[in-house]
């Protein structure tokens, strides 16, 4: 019995009141795995520690994040799914005052691997909440929410985190989860009911080997993703050993999990064409989003000298613009074939992408905001309709199990959309550098030339060859990092031209031709 001819299950108060008291806790998680990016220079210094040492801050909670996000639909089944997501709540909300209350490093990256491994049970038991919550026909208004929540909190992050880093203090970042954390699982435990098919089923059989495979194979991915850039990826004997350890655990587990008749992660649904055509798209929306809200603000400050605050008012009217599109998006997918509107995002974003290539070192504060509206305008015509069309023809028991998955490639789509980039950027750091200084060659009429100019206004030799050097570099790095953005744009691009022969047609607002699979 496909989930379109299934009547949706009937909250005891009202629906969109439901959505969005189990939105406001998911925005708060998603929103933590952005705040800190600003912040590490405070938190290093506040704690004692070295800028390397501090990254442990982001990469402990993703990849405890990352653990839990498939084992969510298993946890949310034995413990039933309104007792699963309270406990989330509030095992997030006392890791966050954990990490605002720490006094070393090593205190700080334990609270945040538990704050992660909470928060990571929050995204998919949300969805699945709200899929049982609304019939097929307003999924579409309804994902409008979930929208805000998973693409509008990691745009926001980096301009909240540094807005309370600059003028308060870093450790508010992590108590601002407090009051917010505790209002949601109030709310959610006095207005959410776990229907007949989400009820809490036991642990009767615990697949330990499908839970170590998948938890370790996971947790090395994450780490190979995190640490590849400083490590020099596979030319170091720890990513090369970490990049093994992923590849057999998640091999065997693929294997294993197939066979098993109650997996930890269901990974036949993955034969369901719609439903893994959407985790595809879903898993590129995360790369485009993720990567590109990690590098615009790391290049204003590295190479434009803005500080985490001004880099992050560049991102905010992008979230606005969102926040203004996704009800219209939400009102389109009754109308209008998902894969079409998916179309439409896949071409926006590419054409964004692009556009931002158009930067140079005299680029000015407004330039960059249109540059990134132009980046995300195209979001909400992709996330509201590959959502709508991934559970479309999800029955309501399996889905649970189906939001783990969809969350696990949104979320593994940025990781490793952000690593992409990153090593695109070194690389092209070096290249540019390579090919530019071949015409400054001492004694060559150009670089003559522009010395020349140069002591016009800094007389002493040493310092011009040092301005020129600096300048050199500048726009090496500018250069690499208009590559990435083209790259982004190409992936896109290449995603259209698939989206339109691969996703199967479906009415409006409801289920794909025939059974989707």
């Amino acid at each position: 019995m496909t989930d379109a001819a299934q009547p949706a299950a009937k909250p005891v108060v009202n629906k969109w009141l439901v959505a969005f008291v189990v939105s406001l806790a998911t925005f708060m998680e998603v929103l933590d795995t952005t705040i800190t990016n600003v912040s590490l220079r405070h938190i290093a210094g506040s704690l004692g520690a070295g800028q390397e040492e501090s990254t442990w801050v982001l990469t402990s909670y993703l990849v405890a994040n990352g653990i839990i996000l498939p084992l969510s639909g298993w946890l949310s089944d034995v413990m039933g799914r309104k007792r699963f997501f309270i406990t989330c709540i509030l095992g997030f909300t006392i890791a966050s005052f954990a990490c605002g209350a720490a006094t070393s490093l090593i205190g700080l990256v334990i609270f945040r691997i538990i704050q992660g491994a909470a928060g990571g049970g929050l995204q998919p038991t949300q969805q699945a909440i709200i899929l049982d919550s609304f019939p097929p026909k307003e999924r579409g208004a309804v994902f409008t929410i979930t929208g805000l929540t998973m693409i509008v909190a990691p745009v926001l992050g980096p301009t909240l985190g540094g807005l309370i880093t600059d003028n308060i203090d870093w450790r508010w970042i992590f108590y601002i989860n407090i009051p917010v954390g505790l209002a949601a699982a109030f709310f959610v435990w006095r207005l959410v009911d776990d229907p007949p098919h989400a009820k809490a089923k036991g642990f009767r059989q615990i697949d330990f080997v499908g839970l170590g495979l998948v938890s370790l194979g996971l947790a090395a991915l994450q780490i190979v993703l995190d640490k590849g850039q400083t490590e020099d990826w596979f030319s170091s004997a720890f990513i090369q050993s970490w990049g093994i350890v992923s590849f057999t655990c998640l091999c065997i587990a693929g294997i294993w999990l197939w066979k098993r008749a109650e997996p930890i992660v269901d990974l036949s649904l993955l034969t369901n064409r719609a439903f893994l055509s959407s985790c595809i798209l879903i898993f590129l929306t995360g790369f485009a989003l993720y990567s590109s809200s990690a590098l615009l603000p790391l290049m204003l400050q590295t190479e434009y000298g803005y500080n985490a605050t001004w880099a992050g008012f560049i991102l905010s009217p992008g979230a606005l613009c969102i926040i203004f599109i996704m009800p219209f998006v939400g009102r389109m997918v009754s109308k209008v074939q998902a894969r079409y509107l998916i179309a439409i995002g896949l071409t926006l974003c590419s054409i964004g992408m692009f556009a931002t290539m158009r930067f140079t070192p005299e680029t000015d504060f407004h330039t960059f905001v249109i540059f990134r509206i132009m980046q995300v305008v195209g979001l909400p015509f992709l996330f509201i309709p590959v959502s709508t069309l991934a559970f479309a023809n999800i029955e309501k028991e399996r889905s649970n199990k189906a939001s783990a998955l969809f969350s696990l490639s949104r979320n593994l789509g940025g990781s490793i959309g952000i690593a992409i980039a990153q090593a695109f950027i070194s690389h092209g750091q070096q290249v540019h550098r390579y090919f530019l200084s071949e015409h400054l060659v001492p004694g060559s009429q150009n670089y003559e030339r522009l010395l020349s100019q140069t002591q016009k206004v800094i007389p002493d030799t040493h310092s011009a060859l040092g301005h020129i050097n600096q300048t050199l570099q500048q726009q090496a790095n500018i250069l690499a990092y208009s590559d990435t953005f083209a790259l982004m744009g190409t992936l896109m691009a290449v995603a259209l031209v698939i989206s339109l022969f691969v996703l199967p047609a479906n009415k409006p607002g409801g289920a794909p031709a025939g059974n989707g699979h």
